[in-house]
């Protein structure tokens, strides 16, 4: 199934739906309240964002015509939950590697397997390089696009497809002439960072360690 482009908001609401089912599941379905608090969460997200209650509720009636989001019943406080690998026919590996690119921006596949690592825990960025790969040549849309690699960087990063083509900057005059020392090494410090997110992920899930 295709899709219309989704607003930044629509798409946030769904990842943020996807991760608190997973890390979550005691307060899942989330309540509106919840889910504004995820949709605006300082960490993990990118952009950060302010979005009100109307601004979700109305987001949250798009979703709902397109089956992404259904509402629960039988509670006191409407409840929301997600339909997006159902709707869309996808495996859970690729709706995690579509949650975080929708959460945090475009990123590369080693930083996709370690910021994954609580929704699905992939064996190696080679098990990420396959799906972006179907992502990318599925034949009723691609959902992922692999960007120009930046000036200086080691690896391409991926974004999302599904609020349409994202913007590339255009390097700058300095980008241009050659990578910095400086933004090799902040290349090295994001790789390191990236591992120690995935050591600390994993030592978490294996002491039984929730949100």
């Amino acid at each position: 199934m295709s899709l219309p482009e989704l607003s930044l908001l629509e798409a946030r609401i769904l990842a943020v739906l996807v991760e608190k089912e997973r890390t979550v599941p005691d307060t899942y379905p989330l309540s509106l309240n919840a889910l504004q608090a995820g949709c605006n969460q300082k960490t993990s997200r990118d952009p950060v964002i302010t979005a009100s209650e109307a601004e979700i509720l109305a987001a949250l009636d798009v979703l709902r015509g397109l089956s992404l989001v259904v509402e629960s019943s039988g509670s006191r406080v409407t409840r929301y939950a997600h339909n997006f690998g159902r709707v869309l026919q996808l495996p859970s590996q690729a709706v995690a590697v579509l949650t975080s690119l929708m959460l945090r921006g475009p990123q590369t596949a080693a930083e996709l397997r370690a910021n994954t690592e609580r929704l699905h825990r992939f064996a190696d960025v080679s098990s990420v390089d396959a799906f972006l790969a179907e992502l990318a040549e599925r034949s009723a849309g691609a959902l992922v696009v692999e960007l120009p690699r930046a000036p200086g960087a080691r690896e391409n990063r991926w974004a999302h497809l599904l609020s349409g083509q994202p913007e590339i900057a255009a390097p700058t005059a300095t980008s241009a002439a050659g990578a910095s020392p400086l933004a090799e090494r902040v290349t090295k410090l994001e790789a390191q960072v990236a591992e120690l997110t995935a050591l600390v992920a994993r030592l978490r899930a294996d002491l039984g360690d929730g949100d």
